[in-house]
């Protein structure tokens, strides 16, 4: 039992480091002239995940319904806070720090995936079990990618952006640590189904300052145009 213990934990580790060096691989592939490229590509898988790996993990707990209500209402808050020129949309004038959302949706999200890896090893089929293993590893890598080039054209310095990096993947072994104590709690769908509603957003506006790079959209009484510069650099 202790070798199997020591071998689960070995796993969440990897799965951190992995998600950590594929967020670095993301942020050095994303300088430059890169940028405009990737960064679009890198929204596009944000939002893949979002779809086909947070949203429908989360109807699996808490219902369908209940799942698209939450991922809506954090798609919603992020939409009302760009809309009051807070620093959350990647594409927007005004939002050149919006790592925040980003680094705390990645943050839940990363916790869940470290608590879920843990959790599987109650599942009564071997089979089962390293399936869902194997796609918890997997999908980090898009993510780890995504992750890191959106923080590159956020956070502006390459070292400042490997540190949120880290600090939205390191939550893997706090939720692998809690995983040792039981399965998963029903509650922890809510924040996660929020978590990929922030991903929905945040992946869409990325791709969306690179099919219009010339929107304009309005926040209150002011007027704000979509700045493009970092990815034409």
């Amino acid at each position: 039992m202790a070798d199997a213990g020591n071998y689960e934990i070995l796993r969440v580790v990897l799965a951190t480091i992995l998600a950590i060096s594929c967020a670095i691989a993301g942020i050095l592939a994303a300088g430059g002239r890169r940028a405009r490229v990737l960064v679009p590509i890198s929204g596009g898988l944000l939002a893949a995940v979002a779809l086909f790996a947070l949203i429908p993990e989360t109807a699996g707990q808490i219902g369908w319904p209940v799942a698209l209500t939450a991922a809506a209402g954090g798609y919603l808050i992020l939409e009302v806070l760009d809309r009051l020129g807070l620093p959350v949309c990647p594409s927007c004038s005004h939002s050149h720090g919006f790592s925040g959302p980003l680094v705390a949706a990645t943050a839940i999200h990363a916790f869940v995936d470290g608590w879920g890896m843990m959790a599987v090893r109650d599942s009564q089929t071997t089979h089962v079990s390293g399936a869902i293993l194997g796609v918890l590893l997997l999908h980090k890598i898009p993510e780890g990618l995504a992750l890191g080039a959106i923080l590159r054209m956020s956070a502006g310095r390459p070292g400042r952006a490997a540190g949120l990096a880290v600090l939205a993947e390191v939550p893997t072994l706090a939720g692998g640590a809690v995983g040792q104590w039981g399965a998963q709690a029903v509650w922890i769908g809510y924040p996660l189904a929020l978590a990929g509603g922030a991903y929905l957003f945040l992946g869409l506006h990325a791709v969306k300052a690179w099919l219009f790079p010339a929107h304009q959209h309005s926040h209150g009484d002011h007027s704000h145009s979509h700045s493009h510069e970092k990815l034409s650099q």
